[in-house]
């Protein structure tokens, strides 16, 4: 087969392509038009559905005509479109972050370029014969060509804009053949390096349209202000195919019309309508206006927003407010389907995100499908729309990151029509969006003057919107010229240097975190120090989590066992393995603990402690444009986690960014036995598109000003005297109904027996190690390299005492170490068992002083199989950090030892409980053993130990236990934030170098508690 070899030709990004325009889809009817379907619109025929398709490795092997009429296909496969083939069972999976997956060789790719193809026939009604007709593919990975009734119609690239081409002099009434032949490389490769799995195909919607031949081409809606807000004039930018009288309509959100106008527009025209009072659009208030645009038989329909971005003094405002967007960065991602993503899905994402208080998403790293921006104007969420443009690979493509090579193509002229096509397209196609608060223009590609041609093509076509372009900081250039860059942008920058930024009167743009807290496996556990500075300084925007999904891929074993795959699985390379698990939520979905704390920490509504004694509460409202009004308070106030009192409460019409005081009518007793916490519950009082009647916006907690008092000592009951027996190694101490065995050559128990069940298997040991999180990938090799990961201990000293007939002690000398390491920690135990049968531990530990932090420090013991109840006082009911754990909720709960398990798809550290006061493992009747610390411990119950969570490398190999693992820890470093960011900070590290621990273990039969 002949074709001219676009794929490796800069200057031939585009044959027979239309001049990009905004989206639309022309209808016959106002009615229809207000349908939103696509389907109601007599001019819209899809193509979506099945194809014939034949794959091939190399496009080499495409040696005959399957475009023409004739050709045979019988013989193909069925496809279904929209698809990504590799879903498909063709090709290779492969997942790369930033390396290449064909060799650094600019604009050339592998001779052995794969190529799939495509054919159906489709037919076209008679009442389209009058018509122009044209196709339209909306997503195409990574170039195509075009053939109807076997002539050719075009070629594009640029895999996630539209490209649309006429067809009337191709088409027929009746039936037709459409083939197309997509490569999975060409020149565009290099400029699409985005961190996702490489898909190929057409992967998003393929439809026909019918025009009148005199048309609107092209409409862009832009908006001007009073100083107040008070008048709206609406500009109307018309570009028709031929001379057409041009009705406009603006209808406001009850589809009441409240202006109109008419205008004979000769290719270039413009319609001005005025709007008094106009309802403005934000996300909190999302308040559509509908722009009807009527020429001939066609009506066109445009959602209008009327909302003003301006950056003023440094600082990002929407409608004269200063604004903090509260984002997430989102890829098209579906576990079965790639990147092909149903509006069901898209619907899905948004709900979770507005019901976690996110208002903002940037589309990394490529526009959206269009539809997905319609939601967003619907939802409410700002979006920083990005140009599908990222080189990351060429930094990497020689034997170290070379930041002359990434900035490389950014610089050449023969690339500059590329850089241009993918801004241009973005704009023009996304233009008309009320949603879109920022263009950005492509992420990870260097920066030159091919984005500078971007920047200012970009601004003169719509100035009213902020550009944006991480690649353009100064931190990243040393001095460039970024005048056309409207932000400073940063990713994984830490709190203390967004701080900086803040504080520096040089700086005087704002700031924008276009990426942080990158959200792998457990985690990110930083987020609270990020927002309490962006909430402190006006000059911070905010920022956009990375990222919103994992981008598992649902796929089976051999035997039918389901799990989600990542890089190298399918025995892609170069690959980059679970960096693709980097989501707030599951592939499927499910929110991860993550995603609870990020809710938090950007909830609108701020809690505060006043005069407690008095019921008093500070209320900060947080929001930029609504009051508190539709929100209802519910507390409830606990004692050590029972509720004692409740009640409702109305915070009133507190204004955005004001902070009133609400009193609560409780009364409180002056001394207590137990610590009272008072919970704090906003809700929503009305049903919304996302969310349900009272569901929960926002929580807080504070522990009431009631003094604690020592509970009165149990009346004394008769009890045998306790009596202890050393046989060799062991002593055997035995009391009125329990029996324990120490090793005195460990100084540990090896056995805890009450009223004749065993509650322990084996001996406890000192643990300090932990199953690497995710985001652990740096610290963890620091930590290996001393030996943290497989230190042992090693007892110099241990003797027993009696000190009468009440109490035994055993006290012994320790060390951790590991193999060809200095000692880690030494440090002294002393091991209490009193005539009632507790056990009190206390532990003085000093810390080698030049090691790095320890994972955690405690005590991990082994119970028995059975041992499956868990009840606690601490944080929960989910995973709770040092620092993930502010939508935890301190309290009691009963869990089973399963429920503690957090189902990462890269097996890790999960499931403790920051600040438990006590814990009971138990079995069904209730016998097992009662754990607290002298101050809040974390604890933990699994059924796998830190080792097994290391082995396995995906969740489904995990061997379950039959016995339950028990972590007591004095402290566990926190979670953080560093498989791409900055260091642990400080204060949530086990870094403590001299300590005491002290823990008691009291079995316990808990229908006697």
């Amino acid at each position: 087969m002949n074709v001219n070899k676009y794929w490796e030709d800069t200057q031939t990004l585009h044959v027979n392509r239309e001049t990009p325009r905004t989206y639309y889809i022309p209808y016959n009817s106002i009615e229809a038009a207000q349908s939103g379907k696509r389907s109601t619109s007599e001019a819209y025929q899809t193509l979506n559905g099945s194809w014939k398709f034949r794959y091939h490795t190399s496009v080499e092997e495409v040696n005959y005509n399957f475009y023409e009429n004739n050709a045979d296909t019988s013989g193909w496969d069925d496809l279904i479109v929209p698809s990504c083939w590799q879903t498909n069972g063709y090709d290779q999976m492969q997942y790369t972050n930033l390396n290449y997956p064909i060799p650094c060789d600019p604009p050339f790719v592998p001779d052995d370029n794969p190529a799939g193809l495509y054919t159906r026939e489709f037919q076209v009604s008679g009442q389209w014969e009058s018509k122009r007709k044209y196709i339209v593919f909306e997503g195409v990975n990574a170039c195509f060509y075009v053939w109807v009734n076997g002539q050719f119609v075009g070629y594009s690239q640029g895999s996630r804009v539209p490209a649309e081409f006429e067809i009337s002099s191709h088409i027929q009434n009746g039936t037709n053949r459409i083939a197309v032949m997509v490569l999975k490389w060409c020149d565009g490769t290099y400029l699409e390096d985005q961190d996702v799995w490489r898909y190929s195909g057409i992967f998003r919607d393929v439809y026909l349209l019918a025009r009148e031949q005199s048309h609107i081409r092209d409409v862009f809606n832009k908006q001007f202000f009073t100083e107040d807000f008070g008048q709206a004039t609406l500009r109307v930018e018309l570009e028709t195919s031929a001379h057409l009288d041009v009705t406009v309509e603006l209808l406001d959100g009850d589809g009441r019309g409240i202006s109109s106008a008419v205008a004979a527009v000769d290719h270039k025209g413009e319609i001005e309508l005025q709007v008094e009072k106009p309802e403005l659009w934000n996300a909190e208030r999302p308040y559509l206006y509908r722009l009807i645009v009527k020429a001939g038989e066609e009506t066109l329909l445009f959602p209008v927003g009327f909302r003003k971005i301006e950056i003023i003094d440094g600082v990002f405002k929407v409608n004269g407010k200063a604004i903090k967007l509260k984002g997430v960065n989102r890829h098209d991602s579906h576990p079965k389907l790639g990147q092909t993503v149903p509006i069901r899905h898209m619907i899905k994402d948004l709900n979770l995100m507005k019901r976690h208080n996110i208002n903002t998403i940037r589309s990394s790293h490529y526009p959206n499908d269009s539809r997905f921006l319609e939601l967003c104007n619907e939802y409410g969420f700002y979006v920083i729309d990005e140009a599908d443009l990222e080189s990351h690979g060429m930094g990497v493509a020689g034997k170290k990151w070379e930041d002359e090579y990434v900035h490389r193509l950014s610089n050449l002229p023969e690339w500059r029509s590329a850089f241009l096509d993918r801004a241009i397209r973005m704009v023009e196609r996304d233009k008309n969006h009320p949603c879109i608060v920022m263009w950005s223009m492509g992420n990870e590609s260097g920066y030159g003057e091919n984005h500078i041609l971007m920047a200012e093509w970009t601004k003169r076509r719509d100035s009213s919107i902020p550009v944006h372009y991480e690649g353009a900081a100064p931190i990243n250039l040393g001095n460039p010229n970024t005048e056309f860059i409207d932000v400073e942008s940063r990713m994984y920058t830490s709190s203390e240097e967004i701080e900086a930024y803040a504080k520096d009167e040089n700086s005087t743009k704002p700031l924008f975190l276009c990426e942080y807290s990158h959200a792998m496996g457990t985690g990110p556990g930083d987020l609270k120090d990020y927002w309490d500075v962006i909430y402190n300084y006006p000059k911070l925007m905010g920022g956009c989590v990375w990222e919103w999904c994992d981008h598992g891929i649902l796929t089976k074993t051999a035997d039918g066992t389901p799990y989600y795959a990542y890089g190298g699985d399918f025995g892609d390379t170069p690959n980059d393995g679970i960096f693709c698990l980097d989501g707030l939520v599951s592939p499927d979905r499910v929110p991860h603990t993550g995603l609870l704390e990020l809710k938090q920490v950007m909830s609108p509504i701020l809690l505060e402690p006043g005069d407690l004694a008095s019921g008093g509460i500070r209320v900060t409202n947080r929001y930029d444009f609504i009051s508190l009004s539709h929100v209802g308070l519910h507390w409830t106030i606990q004692q050590d986690g029972v509720p004692v009192a409740q009640g409702q409460a109305e915070f009133g019409a507190v204004s955005p960014h004001e902070t009133a005081t609400i009193h609560l009518p409780y009364e409180l007793p002056e001394t207590s036995i137990g610590t009272y916490v008072l919970t704090l519950s906003c809700w929503q009082k009305e049903k919304t598109v996302w969310a349900e009647h009272g569901y929960e916006i926002a929580v807080a907690q504070m522990e009431l000003p009631v003094q604690r008092i020592e509970e009165p000592a149990p009346a004394l009951r008769r009890i045998n005297p306790i009596t202890a027996v050393q046989q060799g190694d062991l002593l055997q101490v035995d009391g009125h109904d329990f029996s324990y065995t120490f090793s005195l050559r460990r100084g540990m128990p090896t056995r805890i027996s009450k009223n004749g069940v065993e509650m322990l298997q084996g001996s406890p040991s000192i643990s300090i190690w932990r199953a690497p999180t995710d985001n652990d990938t740096k610290i963890r090799h620091d930590w290996r390299k001393v030996g943290y990961d497989r230190a042992f201990m090693k007892t110099y000293h241990c003797e027993w005492q009696q000190q009468d007939d009440s109490s035994i002690s055993i006290k012994s000398r320790f060390s951790l170490g590991a193999v060809s390491k200095f000692t880690i920690l030494r440090g002294e135990a002393i091991w209490s068992v009193d005539k009632f049968g507790a056990i009190d531990v206390v532990m003085d530990v000093q810390v080698e002083s030049e090691n790095p932090f320890l994972p955690r420090f405690g005590l991990c013991l082994t119970m028995p199989e059975g041992m499956e109840e868990v009840e606690y006082l601490g944080y929960g009911p989910h995973e709770s950090y040092i620092d993930m754990r502010l939508n935890a909720k301190w309290g009691r709960y009963l869990q089973t030892v399963d429920e503690m398990y957090v189902p990462y798809i890269h097996p890790q550290e999960h499931g403790s409980r920051f600040g438990t006061e006590w814990a009971i493992v138990s079995n069904e009747l209730g016998m097992g053993i009662k754990f607290s610390g002298k101050e809040p411990i974390s604890f933990s119950a699994s059924h796998f130990t830190p080792k097994d969570l290391v082995e396995a490398d995906h969740d489904y190999k995990l061997k379950k236990r039959k016995e339950t693992i028990v972590h007591l820890d004095y402290k566990m470093s926190g979670v953080g934030s560093n498989s791409c960011g900055p260091d642990l900070l400080e204060p949530y590290r086990m870094d403590d170098k001299q300590f005491r621990f002290e823990l008691r273990l009291q079995p316990v039969f808990k229908e006697d508690e």
